[in-house]
């Protein structure tokens, strides 16, 4: 790997996180076309780097983190995934993270299920009220973002969509879903740098750029697709997986 390529996963990284198609998919497709060996840094970069990105959620959300009744929600929705992600964290970094069928078969059907979800779900846009989401609610959005450990998932919309199916308005599922981030991904990186620092060694200056990158292209995809969702639902983005899918199977795997 080299800092050029640090500087484009950076980009992706920053764009697709928290957009529902997937970042973790983007990463891996994009090193497959720059022809990165999945090595166990290069697997490794791929999860860190979404620390850029979530730093960008503690800044533009900076004063919700200070409300305590919003934090144990959050705490109460990452219990589950967190515990399924140490569980399953060996079969991942194995069998699922780099996995091209995995991969695409996941962007696939996740397109199909978003167009199918804005065809029969319909969901009044209010004010982001945090009070919508239970503990109950926050223990099966936390289940819900649990199947995002399988890569091309997209953690956005399996919380977007868990959320919206419980009951919670669009405007504060996605905020919500923002904010679950945060302490979904620092617990996943921080197992990966205890797991694997060996393999970080001498490579941190790569993981600056593509922290740094993710985090200053995250602000502007956050805000951009806020503005988005005031308009739009979620089909494009459907649409968008299932055209992606197709086209990278017939151009570079088949």
């Amino acid at each position: 790997m080299t800092f050029l390529h640090a500087l484009i996963l950076g980009i992706i990284e920053g764009i697709t996180e928290f957009l529902p198609v997937s970042s973790t998919a983007h990463l891996i497709l994009a090193s497959s076309v720059l022809h990165l060996q999945e090595t166990e840094f290069v697997k490794s970069f791929q999860i860190i780097i979404q620390v850029g990105a979530i730093l960008a959620v503690v800044v533009l959300y900076w004063s919700k983190f200070w409300n305590w009744e919003v934090l144990k929600k959050l705490t109460v929705a990452f219990i589950p995934t967190g515990v399924i992600g140490l569980t399953v964290y060996r079969v991942l970094k194995t069998y699922l993270l780099g996995n091209m069928t995995v991969v695409l078969l996941a962007l696939l059907i996740g397109g199909v299920a978003l167009i199918i979800f804005e065809r029969f779900h319909e969901s009044a846009d209010r004010e982001v009220d945090f009070s919508e989401i239970t503990y109950r609610r926050a223990v099966l959005i936390g289940l819900f973002q649990s199947i995002a450990i399988v890569p091309g998932v997209s953690r956005s919309a399996a919380t977007i969509v868990g959320g919206s199916l419980l009951g919670v308005s669009k405007r504060t599922i996605v905020e919500f879903s923002f904010m679950l981030a945060v302490p979904t991904m620092l617990a996943a990186s921080g197992l990966e740098l205890f797991k694997n620092h060996a393999a970080l060694a001498g490579n941190f200056g790569m993981l600056g750029v593509g922290f740094v990158v993710s985090f200053l292209t995250a602000i502007v995809a956050i805000k951009s697709f806020l503005n988005y969702l005031k308009k739009r639902d979620f089909s494009a983005f459907g649409w968008y997986r299932i055209v992606l899918a197709v086209v990278f199977y017939l151009v570079f795997v088949r």
